[in-house]
């Protein structure tokens, strides 16, 4: 499997042919996606701008997600997935996002959420998806994973556009 920063070089130069810009709303990778990114020699060129919204709070502040939605389904859920995503777009420049909100541990589990739980938001061509996946390993390698399949699905919808 390629690795980030791979991954974000081919994402890229996708979104620049495309004339399209990116922006990421972390929570559990914690910047870990910009990084990534901004890895990328010229990534300005494709890339607006990052949002680490970990707490709850800063998801309502930065976002605009109303706290309602996160008391109602979880800060770790396909639902606020998504609306960071479409925030992202809504607080930037960007036409294209991504998304992640997950348990990196050791602790924090819930029940039907265990260690691992990750929810993606990825909105591409104005239609948003969303995924959940649960990883294994610890808080380090979660966060690895995390940031890789965001990378890699995002690769797979902007080919698609």
């Amino acid at each position: 499997m390629q690795n980030a920063t791979e991954l974000a070089a081919q994402i890229g130069e996708v979104l620049k042919s495309k004339k399209l810009l990116l922006a990421v709303a972390e929570s559990c990778t914690g910047g870990g996606v910009a990084y990534a990114v901004t890895e990328v020699p010229g990534s300005s060129e494709w890339f607006d701008c990052g949002f680490v919204s970990y707490s709850n709070s800063s998801k309502t502040e930065l976002l605009d997600i109303a706290a309602a939605l996160i008391a109602q389904h979880g800060a770790v859920s396909e639902e606020i997935a998504a609306a960071m995503a479409e925030s992202a777009i809504a607080h930037s420049e960007a036409n294209v996002s991504l998304s992640t909100t997950g348990i990196a541990g050791p602790t924090g589990a819930v029940p039907g959420k265990p260690v691992g739980t990750v929810c993606f938001g990825w909105t591409v061509g104005g239609v948003t998806h969303t995924e959940r996946r649960v990883f294994g390993g610890d808080r380090r390698a979660v966060r690895e994973q995390t940031i890789v399949y965001a990378l890699d699905k995002l690769l797979r919808y902007v080919r698609e556009l």
